[in-house]
């Protein structure tokens, strides 16, 4: 289907990825989505989402036939759809990660996050859920970070943790900011970004197309743009903000048209 403006307006900012997508990911976060407000975000802004989280647990109060539903909606559109982590813990903690796989796979997700944000996973015992994960057909993505700041773990540890789950066979690894964006990972108590620890995460990390960035703010979503690109993979996007993060990416929004602006010498009335 052609655009609404097609070949009169173009996007200032070129080389934005199209679906399937390797890079410049979008992953929405997803509290209570109803099917007819789902619907319609499909088919306003599906284009513009790989990935739906349905976040914490709250998949286990869906009844099976609606959540089944729910997540057909999503895979017949090309988007992946996984529970959140939280929930993911609760089924290691509780040792039921076969039955966790079997039980999803069941519900017709196709992808799963696997996190250790509130319980406590060893190396082998995250490397061997990435891998059960992986066998039973699941795209896996997994979360470096703790939810409560005062359990934050190191530069090193973070960088470790991204270079193993990568090589474990993740598709993309989350740096946890919650979905307040606030208070945790590089953001501050007010969702500002802490732009040392960003960049400290950057320089340890061979392929930044590899992890995601938690950013559920706008001038967080801004300046993760103007310093790693339009095609940075972001999540914990809000429903309704995803064509406003993709006016941000494409430049038709006034922070990133400026750029664009300001980098054309040759424009003239």
């Amino acid at each position: 289907m052609s655009k609404a403006w097609e070949n009169v307006v173009t996007m200032p900012v070129k080389g934005r990825s199209s679906k399937p997508r390797e890079k410049g990911l979008t992953m929405v976060i997803d509290k209570h989505m109803g099917l007819y407000r789902l619907q319609d975000l499909i088919r306003i802004a599906g284009e513009y989402i790989d990935v739906v989280k349905l976040t914490f647990g709250t998949s286990a109060f869906y009844s099976g036939d609606l959540l089944r539903e729910k997540n057909r909606l999503l895979t017949e559109a090309g988007i992946d759809v996984m529970p959140g982590g939280t929930f993911c813990e609760v089924a290691v903690w509780q040792r039921k990660l076969e039955a966790y796989l079997a039980r999803a796979r069941e519900l017709e997700f196709s992808a799963v996050e696997i996190s250790d944000g509130t319980i406590d996973m060893d190396l082998d015992t995250r490397k061997a859920t990435i891998g059960k994960a992986l066998e039973a057909g699941f795209k896996v993505y997994t979360e470096v970070g703790k939810k409560d700041p005062k359990e934050a773990i190191s530069l090193e540890e973070t960088h470790r943790l991204i270079r193993e789950d990568t090589a474990a066979g993740a598709f993309n690894v989350i740096i946890e900011a919650r979905e307040a964006g606030k208070g945790v990972g590089i953001f501050d108590k007010d969702g500002k970004i802490k732009q040392d620890d960003m960049e400290d995460i950057i320089a340890g990390v061979d392929d930044l197309d590899s992890i995601m960035w938690e950013a559920p703010i706008k001038n967080q979503q801004q300046a993760l743009i103007m310093r790693c690109g339009i095609n940075v993979n972001l999540g914990n996007i809000p429903p309704d903000e995803v064509l406003a993060l993709e006016a941000l990416r494409q430049g038709v929004r006034g922070d990133t048209l400026k750029q664009a602006y300001l980098a054309d010498k040759d424009w003239t009335v």
